[in-house]
């Protein structure tokens, strides 16, 4: 008896087993079919993820909070927009020098000075290959790579390309352009702006080592939408890239971990607009702990002539112990804390006084380089420009239409500019 009871149970074992069985091979025939069918799309050249519809033509601006003229005087803003005016040389111009520059000055900027670049000169010259082509000749890759499902920026360190990811397609948006801005591909066609971040949201990876310039380009143009998939199916969400803010130490990230802040700071604000938030209560707290962690910080490591030094996030021992800092490291750090600051709201700010200093060293500074100098250094340079406009609550391009119209000897009898930066390498930025 006890025998037959031992094995009574095995036919109901042998059903569960075969039902598991029959269940594994049902997933995985499944999944097998589902990644032989996205392989055969590749090898035909197309994925049929839809593109994500987005929900404006117009991107969203983060509005400045303050206007104080006792930190920046008309004429003291003045005096550093004009030097931060985009004359490049025409043969070999730079994108990185372009984006950066159309990023404060916006796409509807325009100078007397007829050696500057208008903003719709900088978007075409970013945006139609026969424009850079020019610039840069044949022998060149394109900035432009079309693809079947959009528009690719070619990125990194080699010539002629946008040093960081998604960093073209930020400094574009922030620039305010349309969705529908034409695109000329090298292929000889007209895409759109639309193209360019459509593809930019396929590509993304969370794990990558800059999501700076694809947080603050997608944040620009997909509220109240808070999630979409990527080219291999993986939902990313506006939390997740928070989240990916949030790692490593301080200093790492791009310009001594400032952009980062930018960027979180930025978040917070498009959370603030939208009913439908884009991030949970936990992240936007984290986030919200690690920028008041920021502003102690930087509060204890300002130097007392007003400049942040590149080892910042050593709080009160970066007085004690200096960095060897060049100048231009100063003006990265000091620019980029005073940009952020400018559209943080009021309990992230630092005493008013640092704040002041700050603004007084980077216009002493920037209004002492010579030309040349800017030329060489003009990413950092542009920064200070955009956040000292911002603390007038006004947009550099707007500031100076108004100053222009009533000082009309402005732009009047300049020299076209050199033909390239002195240092052949200037510092990625």
């Amino acid at each position: 008896m006890a025998a037959s009871r031992r094995f009574r149970w095995l036919p109901m074992f042998a059903a569960v087993q075969l039902a598991g069985v029959l269940a594994f091979g049902v997933a995985f025939a499944r999944n097998a079919g589902e990644a032989t069918r996205r392989l055969l799309q590749v090898e035909k050249g197309r994925i049929d993820y839809p593109p994500l519809e987005i929900p404006r033509q117009e991107p969203l601006r983060i509005a400045p909070l303050y206007d104080d003229p006792e930190m920046v005087s008309d004429e003291d803003l003045a005096a550093v927009l004009r030097q931060i005016q985009p004359r490049f040389p025409a043969h070999k111009t730079k994108p990185n020098y372009v984006e950066h520059a159309l990023r404060a000055w916006g796409v509807d900027a325009e100078f007397r000075d007829q050696y500057a670049l208008s903003g719709q000169q900088m978007a075409d010259f970013l945006l139609n290959h026969g424009k850079y082509l020019a610039s840069w000749g044949a022998e060149v890759e394109p900035l432009l790579k079309e693809e079947v499902t959009g528009v690719g920026v070619r990125w990194g360190k080699t010539e002629g390309a946008s040093v960081h990811h998604d960093h073209m397609l930020a400094c574009l948006t922030e620039a305010g352009v349309s969705l529908n801005q034409p695109v000329f591909t090298p292929n000889h066609h007209q895409r759109s702006i639309n193209d360019v971040l459509q593809q930019a949201l396929r590509d993304f990876r969370v794990d990558e080592r800059e999501t700076e310039w694809s947080l603050l380009g997608y944040g620009l143009w997909l509220p109240p939408i808070h999630k979409w998939k990527n080219n291999e199916g993986r939902e990313i969400t506006f939390d997740m890239l928070g989240e990916r803010m949030l790692r490593g130490a301080l200093p790492e990230g791009v310009c001594h971990g400032t952009h980062r802040i930018y960027s979180l700071m930025a978040l917070i604000r498009l959370d603030d607009q939208f009913d439908q938030k884009l991030i949970t209560s936990e992240t936007r707290t984290r986030v919200m702990e690690h920028l008041r962690k920021i502003r102690d910080i930087i509060q204890k490591s300002q130097f007392a002539d007003g400049h942040w030094p590149s080892n910042w996030p050593d709080g009160a021992a970066a007085i004690k112990k200096p960095a060897d800092d060049e100048l231009f490291r100063q003006v990265i750090a000091t620019g980029h804390h005073v940009e952020w600051q400018a559209i943080a709201p009021q309990e992230l700010l630092l005493p008013k006084e640092q704040l002041h200093r700050a603004a007084k060293w980077l216009i002493a500074t920037t209004k002492s380089q010579t030309q040349s100098d800017i030329l060489d250094k003009y990413t950092f340079f542009s920064h200070v420009g955009n956040a000292l406009a911002l603390w007038r609550k006004t947009r550099p391009a707007e500031f100076w239409k108004k100053w222009e119209a009533n000082h009309p000897e402005e732009g009047l009898n300049t020299k076209s500019p050199e033909t390239a930066p002195k240092s052949a390498k200037p510092a990625a930025h």
